[in-house]
């Protein structure tokens, strides 16, 4: 921050660039529809590791931005390809 700034006007620009944020879009919804049947493939490991964090655990759907129907298709998904024995329970370190 510039010198001269008041503490009050700091809050406001840190405030301000809070709410400028990207939005995020499904991306299992091209084009915002969302296509039926709503399925996530529990075999494709690439996209279900990308929405999960480095300890297993299943990104909210607040820093992914899957929609809420796709969220628990991902969920299913995640737990079909632990069981199967593809995807860790838990971290291994």
């Amino acid at each position: 921050m510039s010198v001269g700034l008041s503490r009050k006007e700091i809050v406001k620009r840190r405030k301000k660039r809070a709410r400028l944020k990207k939005k995020l879009k499904c991306r299992f919804c091209p084009d915002g529809n969302i296509p039926r049947p709503v399925y996530v493939d529990y075999k494709d490991l690439r996209t279900l590791r990308s929405l999960l964090d480095r300890e297993g655990r299943i990104l909210p759907r607040r820093r992914t931005g899957t929609s809420a129907l796709y969220q628990r298709a991902v969920r299913k998904a995640v737990l079909r390809a632990r069981f199967i024995g593809l995807l860790p329970y838990v971290a291994e370190d």
